[in-house]
């Protein structure tokens, strides 16, 4: 520190200075007047305030992107920054945009998350300057959808519409996840209607599942071809030229990762590209063609691309298994592969290749338990609330309020402290432990905690649910040991204390 008899003129020069550095990088420390550090939230909101961004916008961007974790600076895929993703490739250049626009340094975006996520705001404001030409209200979420769309940065527009609709699908179903310093980042579901504007009429990726664009190696996968350049275009013989399955991670979103791959400057794909939340897989390059991912073994493999980061063990689902599992057995089965590890490697496990993924994180056990299953897999059920397995008191109503129910209706009731729950019941094959996994439309005003009683072979088993986000998906309520036979399985209960509808919609039940 200075000494008391340091020059007056000294002083003054440093504080000037001091007093510089701070204007142009206000909180590269990330704290607030009184010293304390600040938390993503405040950062986030601040941003809002200071752009004009809707906050959950910025907020689903960042959890789309990176689940809320910057990896201390190091890139993704496509050489992507930070919580929000600020990029620098020939198309994308989000990073020295927000440079320029905010005066700090590129190097300070990529590790500041502070920085990143104003200058994610910033870049969103001035997309937002040249899209929302006459709009009266720009705080209103659903018409960002084209700023969303632009700030992709995609090469094509349906690939734009396809991030946008990532997004607001995000925002629609509500979300929550921990970030590296433990910090809970929640946001309920948002009844909001895009407004996508020049976009309307581009079509969605789901709707080039039409005829000839749909994959034909397999079923379930959606059907987006990856730049020609990016791929070899071969003639693989079935019998003999695949040897091996190839496990990757994105190190990524799903939405630019498939963007990454359509991208000319590229120079990478993959066959298959699956979705974390839940195992949604888009086919990229035919299997008969040689994908650019594992340098000396291309021409004797099929790679499969996962969303997420190896250092992140929150984007390996469940749901993203057991999709992967189902596609890697029937490209082991396709062409003579044994169902094992001899033939089924992650990326990290190829000579010649330095890179770590699937990484410590990626459950090798569980996976080749999933690929191992016969070929029709485990047993499985789903009782919908329309279904004669379902059974409620005349105080249960039926909407179809929301565009995320199973099937056609569900089933809703004000909380009250009486025993009035809505049973789902089925008939289990053998004893055992089954998966209980149960789905619901989510809304603000739902409740944030629906118990959900569990019949096991122990005694029943209550575990609350917040039906303000995570809607229109399968969420698991745990693995518990249960008796054969037509019973009943789950039971959603109106005794809470929470305010808000309680929903019964449906329940998925998986043998273990």
């Amino acid at each position: 520190m200075l000494e008391k008899n340091t020059k007056l003129n000294f002083l003054v020069f440093t504080a000037g200075l001091l007093a510089l550095i701070l204007a142009v990088v206000p909180t590269i420390a990330a704290q607030n007047k009184k010293g304390k550090t600040q938390n993503l939230e405040s950062f986030f909101t601040d941003a809002s305030k200071e752009f004009g961004v809707p906050v959950e916008i910025l907020k689903t961007i960042a959890y789309a992107e990176t689940r809320f974790d910057g990896h201390q600076g190091k890139p993704s895929q496509d050489n992507g920054y930070g919580l929000m993703h600020l990029a620098d490739n020939n198309e994308n250049q989000s990073l020295n945009r927000a440079a320029a626009i905010l005066g700090v340094p590129a190097d300070v975006l990529k590790t500041d998350d502070h920085q990143n996520i104003r200058g994610a705001a910033a870049v969103l404001r001035e997309l937002a300057k040249e899209e929302l030409t006459g709009k009266s209200d720009f705080a209103e979420t659903g018409a960002w959808y084209p700023v969303v769309a632009r700030y992709s940065h995609a090469t094509e527009e349906t690939m734009a519409k396809f991030y946008a609709d990532e997004i607001y699908r995000l925002l629609q179903s509500g979300y929550s996840a921990t970030a590296l310093s433990g910090e809970q980042i929640t946001v309920v579901a948002v009844e909001v209607e895009p407004q996508r504007g020049r976009y309307e009429g581009v079509p969605s990726l789901e709707e080039t599942l039409n005829g000839a664009t749909a994959s034909t190696d397999y079923g379930p996968a959606l059907w987006n071809p990856a730049y020609s350049g990016n791929y070899l275009t071969s003639n693989r013989p079935t019998s003999s030229a695949i040897s091996y399955v190839i496990i990757h991670t994105t190190q990524g979103s799903y939405a630019g990762t498939i963007s990454w791959f359509k991208n000319s400057s590229s120079n990478v794909s993959a066959h298959y590209v699956i979705r974390s939340s839940d195992g949604q897989i888009t086919q990229m390059v035919r299997e008969k063609d040689i994908a650019y991912h594992v340098r000396s073994y291309n021409t004797s493999s099929i790679g499969i691309e996962h969303e997420g980061y190896v250092d992140n063990p929150a984007w390996y689902t469940d749901a993203m298994y057991r999709a992967s599992a189902a596609l890697t057995r029937n490209i082991c089965q396709k062409y003579g592969l044994a169902l094992s590890r001899t033939n089924i490697k992650g990326h990290s496990e190829m000579p010649g290749n330095d890179h770590t993924d699937p990484g410590p994180n990626w459950n090798w056990t569980y996976y080749m338990q999933l690929v191992t299953q016969s070929s029709g897999g485990s047993w499985e059920t789903i009782v919908d609330n329309a279904d004669s397995g379902f059974s409620a008191s005349g105080n249960w109503g039926v909407s179809t309020y929301s565009s995320q129910k199973y099937g056609a209706d569900y089933r809703y009731a004000n909380p009250q402290a009486i025993s009035d729950a809505a049973w789902f019941s089925a008939n289990l094959p053998s004893a055992g432990n089954y998966e209980v996994y149960v789905r619901y439309p989510a809304n603000s005003g739902y409740s944030n905690s629906t118990p959900h009683v569990v019949v096991t072979t122990s005694g029943n088993v209550s575990v609350n649910v917040n039906q303000q986000i995570n809607g229109g998906t399968w969420v698991s309520l745990g693995t518990y040991s249960m008796t054969a036979g037509n019973h009943s399985v789950v039971g959603v209960s109106r005794w809470t204390n929470a305010t808000g509808y309680v929903i019964a919609d449906a329940v998925k039940i998986v043998r273990r």
